[in-house]
């Protein structure tokens, strides 16, 4: 996989963007043995949120599916400053967390934009399992949080 995913991020038009810095007590990512897991990763571009407010509501579902990729890139971000994205065999699961107005029930939708990314991305390798929640309040009053849960190559590191 070792540039297939910088080849992917340039034909998507993307860059990995400087890691989010922690708005609270705790680190980007972590890694125990072959699996990384990311920590909640809010969709910061420049760090300002991409939107602000509940899905259903103030953000509507195409909002919130960008703002769930931009999740997933951030995630992405954090696990390259800590392993490096090279070393990465699967994306094994993705938790999406929905800031949802009353009544709004396409969580798993909104979740997609993360899901899809990582699909692009890559490829056979970026399918996972998933939980798409809605929840009543998110950090900062953002409409997604998504984090990841990255296996590592075994032969790389």
């Amino acid at each position: 996989m070792a540039t297939a995913w910088k080849d992917a991020l340039d034909r998507l038009g993307v860059t990995l963007p400087p890691v989010a810095a922690p708005v609270a007590a705790y680190i980007p990512a972590v890694r125990t043995g072959s699996l990384v897991y990311t920590s909640g990763q809010l969709p910061f571009v420049d760090g300002e949120l991409s939107a602000v407010g509940k899905v259903g509501a103030e953000v509507d579902v195409e909002q919130a599916k960008e703002a769930a990729r931009l999740c997933a890139l951030n995630a992405l971000a954090a696990v390259h400053d800590l392993v490096g994205l090279d070393q990465v065999a699967r994306i094994v699961k993705v938790v999406g967390f929905v800031a949802s107005a009353p009544g709004f029930s396409d969580q798993p939708i909104v979740i997609n934009g993360a899901s899809e990314f990582l699909g692009e991305v890559f490829g056979e390798a970026g399918v996972h399992a998933r939980s798409a929640v809605g929840v009543s309040e998110l950090p900062k009053n953002t409409p997604v949080e998504v984090e990841l849960i990255v296996e590592l190559d075994q032969e790389v590191g």
